[in-house]
């Protein structure tokens, strides 16, 4: 018998009874690395400011960082940073948010480039951003017809992001400035 008959299957129900930081994928509970370093944090911070600043002039559209969304009873990941353009159902985000960005590092490469990419691909997510600290480097897809589509590899340019009700002019080269540290 093949091992998949034998593969352990886990539900939100599951994952809210855990201890730690935790991700669940397809019923596949994924640790999640320690508390993340100088670097990122910074990147996250820079990020999100950017957005927040950016986004008043979009009222239907927020900023969130650290937080969960539960795509489905078995799948939740927390994306470094995201914009929600739509109100939340109670305190939990249970949709697909506009968009993501995803700041890498050695350890969550992998999961970011290959899984995160399919399932907010799948999921609906109209911008994903993957952040690669060391490069100081930024890529940028989006969702056309169902597939994610390069728009470019982006370091001191601006991109226009079109969202639902407007749009964000984002400067990728203030998320290096004075970031000297190494990437954590």
């Amino acid at each position: 018998m093949e091992a998949a008959h034998y593969r352990e299957h886990y539900t939100v129900d599951d994952y809210r009874l855990w201890e730690g930081d935790w991700e669940l994928i397809e019923g596949v509970p994924l640790a999640m690395v320690p508390s993340p370093g100088i670097t990122h944090q910074r990147l996250a911070m820079r990020i999100a400011t950017q957005l927040s600043q950016a986004l008043d002039d979009c009222p239907r559209c927020e900023a969130l960082f650290e937080i969960d969304v539960e795509f489905s009873r078995d799948t939740v990941v927390r994306p470094d940073v995201l914009v929600l353009c739509q109100p939340p159902e109670g305190e939990r985000l249970t949709r697909a948010p506009e968009w993501i960005f995803e700041i890498l590092s050695p350890h969550t490469a992998r999961r970011d480039e290959e899984a995160k990419f399919r399932l907010y691909r799948d999921e609906g997510v109209s911008h994903y951003v993957l952040v690669y600290p060391d490069a100081r480097k930024a890529k940028v897809y989006r969702l056309v017809d169902g597939a994610y589509r390069k728009v470019g590899d982006f370091r001191d340019e601006r991109h226009r992001f079109e969202l639902p009700d407007c749009s964000v002019d984002f400067d990728f080269a203030r998320l290096w400035d004075g970031n000297h540290a190494p990437a954590g």
